[in-house]
């Protein structure tokens, strides 16, 4: 008897991609769940006061918790996944990051993040935290895994 099934890649303990995802998946998880205690009063797509920063630096509101919920589910999905779909999550959301954390210092600047342009609430802290997010999850989607990505259906296992 012959059983075909797509190869899934490397075994988690031995694939860059999926560590990197489960940790930041779980990560952006745990801040975004520990947020919703910053967010009191705060609109929830619009910039705060100030007072709605986590640890003091980081600014948030509730659609901002939304995103670092959605963002981190969408990791640690991939994470427990294949390699190949851990390597495309780290890609995506890298790149994804790496224009927010561009785009946002030019969102944030005339103002100093005050105007409704601003409904995820950034401050530079968040910039510079998304470009490095950005850094990490892209050199490890980009560089990490290469021979996953080469693999296609073919590659079965016989039982």
């Amino acid at each position: 008897m012959q059983i075909n099934q797509i190869n899934p890649g490397p075994a988690f303990h031995t694939s860059p991609n999926r560590i990197i995802a489960v940790l930041f998946g779980a990560v952006y998880v745990l801040v975004g769940l520990l947020g919703f205690f910053w967010t009191t009063g705060v609109p929830f797509a619009a910039p705060g006061d100030g007072g709605n920063a986590i640890l003091g630096i980081f600014e948030v509101n509730p659609l901002h918790n939304v995103v670092h919920l959605l963002v981190g589910a969408a990791l640690l999905i991939a994470g427990t996944g294949t390699a190949v779909s851990a390597k495309a999550a780290n890609s995506t959301v890298g790149a994804v990051y790496l224009l927010l954390g561009i785009v946002g210092f030019f969102l944030s600047a005339p103002d100093g993040g005050r105007s409704a342009v601003n409904f995820l609430s950034l401050n530079t802290a968040d910039h510079i935290l998304h470009l490095a997010s950005a850094l990490v999850l892209l050199a490890t989607g980009l560089g990490a895994d290469r021979r996953v990505g080469a693999r296609s259906e073919r590659d079965t296992v016989s039982a």
